[in-house]
């Protein structure tokens, strides 16, 4: 148990979208390695089993209901998290809901909503604890971006968008790091491609078919183990599964012929073979009863 605690017992994590998914996953992934963490997240009673889960492994766990889209309350979460443990070492940016369809068929305040909470809540959890780790002289930022950070396809334009956003603003940050020659504090991303968690469950879908997972689809622990690997030892970027490399390659090598194939796969999948279903605005606004564990059990 020393060894796989090794690096983290004792550090402070600061997980957002903490309730399913990759953020519930490395919840329980942080305590079972000692650290003590915080979860935040906009289902406050689900919040309160993944706190209770990471106490179980014998760590402190703070449960912080909030909407990463609102400013103050990101705020507040890094508050909270002060009081409480008394510094962040630690802070993952996870929340994170997708849209899909056709551009002008998704409603303009789902697409607005997207980019608020996808990257506006990224940019706001990165504000408050970069300022923080400055101070500190220490900590580790991460940023989860997508594999859609790199490349697009079509029907998931504000999504794409956003992710492209965490990108550039995660790279921007670390110039003004290394520029700066802060040692002690680390920004990095992390891009993950499609994995088996309740995402896909919680997307809104106004494509008038039911939302297909891509293919191939991966184990969410292979992402969770990529951040808490980050965490013990930063480095700047990671990519989190190989057919994600290899399209981030080819839209680099041959970004015509890597964008028509990927409008056409995305298109057969999601359009032509798929059945008919009407449209819903998924957990974008509001959070869903539905799809409370890290996987969403499509395998």
């Amino acid at each position: 148990m020393a060894t796989e605690r090794n690096g983290l017992t004792g550090k402070v994590v600061v997980i957002t979208g903490a309730s399913s998914g990759f953020g519930r996953g490395m919840a329980l992934a942080f305590a079972r390695a000692g650290a003590d963490v915080v979860v935040a997240a906009r289902r406050d009673e689900v919040l309160d089993e993944v706190a209770r889960e990471c106490q179980g492994e014998g760590v402190r766990a703070l449960a912080v209901g909030a909407a990463v889209s609102r400013k103050a309350e990101v705020e507040d979460l890094a508050r909270q998290a002060l009081v409480a443990m008394g510094r962040i070492d630690v802070w993952v940016n996870n929340a994170g809901v997708g849209a899909l369809g056709r551009f002008e068929d998704v409603p303009l305040d789902i697409h607005e909503q997207v980019i608020a909470t996808d990257l506006l809540g990224v940019l706001y959890g990165s504000y408050f604890a970069y300022r923080q780790m400055l101070e500190q002289r220490s900590g580790v930022l991460i940023n989860i971006a997508s594999e859609l950070g790199r490349h697009t396809v079509p029907y998931y334009a504000s999504y794409a968008a956003a992710k492209h956003g965490v990108v550039g603003l995660t790279r921007a940050i670390r110039q003004e790091l290394e520029l700066a020659e802060g040692e002690g504090v680390h920004v990095c991303l992390v891009m993950p491609t499609a994995h088996d968690t309740p995402f896909f469950d919680h997307a809104a879908n106004y494509t008038g078919h039911e939302i297909q997972a891509p293919e191939p689809l991966h184990d969410p622990q292979d992402v969770i183990d990529a951040v808490v690997a980050i965490a013990r030892d930063p480095k700047d970027e990671k990519i989190v599964g190989g057919d994600g490399v290899v399209k981030i390659l080819l839209e680099r090598l041959a970004p015509d012929a890597e964008s028509k194939l990927a409008a056409k796969q995305m298109h057969k999948t999601q359009v032509e073979d798929a059945p008919l279903a009407a449209d819903t605005s998924g957990a974008v606004k509001s959070p869903m009863q539905k799809g409370t564990d890290v996987d969403a059990h499509r395998a």
